[in-house]
């Protein structure tokens, strides 16, 4: 039985990786289907703390890895496809290869990924024009057109916060009117950079060829006509989908699919001995910074209820 299992090897479960190892508890780091999760695919990070000139996403996640190994973290690269938790322990998880494994002590940072239009142009362009977060890829786009999908209270802060960098934002709705909250609206009618377009849906991003975002196809759904709008990125902010599939039913989660942990700051989820981090239960932030934080959480919640329990 190991001591420690980490579940996902993301910022949240590398981090905790690093602060577990540390303290020679010998995590077990599945690694899930991305390794490095969502911080791997991106291109340039520029605002995570200690690059300044930035750095790919792919290399932080390689010295995540390397620094979590180098203190006896043991990283398998399987998925969880299912899990038995009970209060107190022992947890157990079957693994993709239909393994099943057991754990003193288990720390879930399985993440989100983002919700995408389903488009096979969009996802040939991922990273090439086509992003799912404005915070890490948004100043790459400075003095030009970009088109935002969404109409919720993440879409309007994400086109406010694009229209810092770009000359114009385009706010792509499918209805002629915003679920947003109240404030956002206000703010994003202020703002003289967005532009909004309703009653409209993304048929396919341009140009696949050139291997660059050009533009994006839009269908009105009330008079089935289509134009292009010119842009040269195209963020999505229609959602996520928390990776939290193995633990429903035992883990407390709510109608959106995330992990809900208790008030007062702690990690540990409703079942004892069974710690949460990142993204699979943090819809707010969604930060690489913020998870590795809450990895760093869960890391030092789990090592002190192990020394308490052993």
């Amino acid at each position: 039985m190991e001591r420690l299992i980490i579940a996902g090897a993301g910022c949240a479960g590398f981090t905790a990786a690093i602060y577990a190892a540390r303290a020679e508890l010998e995590p077990v780091v599945l690694s899930g289907s991305t390794l490095g999760g969502q911080l791997s695919e991106t291109t340039s990070v520029e605002n995570y703390p200690g690059f300044p000139a930035g750095v790919m996403g792919p290399e932080v996640m390689e010295n995540f890895q390397k620094q979590a190994e180098r203190f006896g973290a043991k990283v398998r690269y399987e998925t969880v496809t299912a899990a038995r938790l009970k209060n107190g322990g022992p947890q157990q998880l079957t693994l993709s290869n239909g393994e099943k494994i057991e754990c003193r002590a288990l720390i879930v940072a399985t993440g989100a990924r983002p919700r995408w239009l389903g488009l096979d142009s969009e996802q040939k362009l991922r990273n090439r024009g086509v992003s799912s977060c404005a915070t890490c890829d948004g100043a790459l786009y400075r003095k030009v057109p970009v088109a935002v999908v969404g109409g919720g209270d993440s879409a309007l802060e994400e086109a406010l916060f694009l229209s810092r960098f770009a000359s114009k934002v385009m706010v792509i709705h499918r209805r002629d009117q915003l679920r947003a909250s109240k404030i956002m609206q206000e703010r994003a009618f202020a703002n003289p950079k967005l532009e909004m377009v309703w009653d409209s849906v993304v048929e396919d991003v341009l140009d696949v060829e050139k291997e660059e975002v050009t533009g994006v196809r839009v269908k009105n759904v009330k008079s089935d006509e289509s134009r292009v709008l010119e842009c040269q990125g195209l963020f999505l902010a229609i959602g996520h989908i928390p990776n939290t599939d193995p633990f429903k039913g035992q883990l407390k989660i709510n109608d959106e699919g995330y992990i809900e942990l208790p008030d007062g700051g702690r990690s540990m989820s409703n079942v004892e001995g069974v710690f949460v981090a990142g993204d699979c239960a943090d819809h707010v932030y969604c930060q690489a910074v913020t998870a590795a934080g809450m990895g760093c959480r869960a890391a030092i919640d789990a090592e002190r209820w192990l020394q308490k329990r052993e």
